[in-house]
């Protein structure tokens, strides 16, 4: 890494110990409530320590704000420089942050690899803390049996006596996968139960059985694009006594791993990973895929009120002519608040009523704000207000001239330079009627950012050519890996 890069990565990594606190911090809250409520000895506490490895979909300098570099593909925005000049910023409201991939191998020691990487250790294997006075007389003792996240609820049914429903709401369930630890509460040496495993993610693959693992893997999170043929990942073979998976012994033993080859087979057949399918970009495109679009069509009607609607659940606007028309009531003058808005202050768009004028709030990433207001203030009685998106063409993520329309008159017009390309946010949502979760514009709160009037419903129509046909696939691979 260069020199003067060094400061910066070492304050990621910080930050990110700085999280681990804080989630701990707040951890020990719920513990401590359940003991002031005299119920935590007989409250069974599973504390899984991550859910897979650390994650290595950052860059090798990690970033600032992980929307245009992980998901748009925008990498050179985020320079060593620009990251330099951010390094007060880390961790805190204005900050998207995600350290590199050089720390995600690092925390992942001593396996190999990370998260997405679900054959080996590194992108699998965690601790498990089991909390349980009433029901467990070991105290701070370490168990080796080897379990699954699946065996979680295999064990709740029977530490709590539950049987497993077979049928809800009429509906005949699929049999729980996976195997109880309750066997192993008061026997740290008991044979282990849950003796084969299989796993898979992208196509890497790996199979546990009896303490033998066999693995391989097809891709890596910072590879751009997977291998062209599945038969060529090699696999590997790690003996029992070798937990960290350091030493292949796949050309001593080749029996063994033709028989957990074999055996890893099986397993897929049994719980539908066949056919192996490394097409995440294809896979990601409905009409591709062969599933039904969420949304089909260039027309959407949002009611008052609705909230929290990924972008998977509504039409997008990205890189081509849209129009949002809202039907409004005022009812008292000067009205305000948000109209809709998607996305955050890390990236999104904002309709919305300040001091009674309507604005349009275009966040391209948080590094450039496009403010389009009205020369009117909305009256009272019953309105459309409109913004007509006027979409430059010739590529994606380029610029166009936004109009704001009261009632069908002109009363603003503005440029915007530039447009977000393929996503506004991983976890952020679009909202009608107000902006929860993190507020797209400085003008307004997290809070108290309801529209005063009454939004009955709000129409966004699609204009014009479609540009979106100029992501490449290189560009809808990443952005789908990082909503993983």
């Amino acid at each position: 890494m260069p020199p003067e890069l060094k400061p910066v990565l070492a304050r990621q990594m910080e930050v990110y110990a700085g999280f681990l606190e804080y989630a701990d911090y707040h951890f020990g809250r719920l513990i401590d409530a359940l003991e002031r409520l005299e119920v935590l000895e007989n409250t069974i506490v599973f504390y899984l320590l991550g859910d897979n490895g650390a994650s290595a979909e950052s860059t090798v300098y990690g970033c600032f704000n992980e929307l245009p570099v992980l998901i748009n593909g925008l990498r050179e925005l985020e320079t060593p420089e620009f990251l330099a000049s951010k390094i007060d910023e880390f961790g805190g409201p204005n900050a998207y942050n995600q350290y590199p991939i050089g720390w995600a191998h690092a925390m992942c020691t001593p396996y190999q690899y990370t998260k997405q990487v679900a054959s080996h250790w590194g992108g699998t294997r965690n601790g498990l803390v089991v909390h349980w006075p009433a029901g467990i007389a070991a105290r701070g003792e370490l168990w080796h049996q080897f379990h699954h996240v699946i065996d979680i609820a295999p064990t709740l049914l029977e530490v709590t006596g539950i049987p497993e429903p077979a049928f809800v709401n009429g509906i005949q369930q699929s049999p729980i996968e996976g195997t109880s630890m309750r066997y192993s509460f008061d026997r740290p040496d008991a044979p282990e139960t849950h003796e084969t495993q299989y796993f898979e993610m992208v196509c890497n693959r790996g199979i546990y059985h009896k303490g033998w693992s066999a693995v391989t893997k097809h891709r890596a999170p910072w590879e751009p694009l997977p291998p062209p043929r599945l038969d060529a990942d090699e696999w590997e073979l790690y003996a029992p006594d070798d937990w960290t998976q350091s030493r292949n012994i796949a050309h001593e033993n080749p029996e063994m791993l033709a028989r957990l080859r074999g055996l890893w087979l099986m397993e897929a057949a049994t719980y539908n990973v066949l056919p192996l399918d490394d097409r995440l970009v294809e896979r990601n495109i409905p009409t591709v895929a062969g599933r039904p679009r969420l949304v089909p069509g260039t027309s959407q009607f949002l009611f008052g009120d609705m909230g929290r609607l990924s972008e998977a659940s509504t039409i997008s606007i990205k890189n081509r002519s849209h129009s949002l028309a809202a039907d409004l009531d005022v009812r008292s003058s000067p009205v305000r608040g948000v109209i809709a808005a998607q996305g955050s202050r890390f990236g999104g768009w904002s309709l919305y009523v300040k001091e009674g004028r309507p604005v349009y709030f275009y966040n391209y990433f948080g590094i450039e704000h496009y403010v389009v207001e009205g020369d009117r203030v909305l009256p009272e009685g019953h309105h459309e207000l409109r913004l007509l998106f006027q979409y430059d063409g010739g590529g994606t993520g380029k610029g166009g001239i936004a109009s704001l329309f009261i009632d069908g008159e002109q009363v603003g017009e503005g440029r915007i330079e530039r447009t977000v390309p393929i996503g506004f946010s991983i976890d952020e949502t679009l909202d009608i009627g107000r902006d929860t979760g993190s507020p797209v514009s400085p003008d307004y709160g997290p809070r108290g950012n309801r529209f005063s009037g009454e939004v009955n419903w709000v129409r966004i129509d699609l204009l014009g050519d479609d540009y979106n046909a100029h992501v490449s696939a290189e560009e809808r691979f990443a952005a789908s890996m990082a909503f993983e």
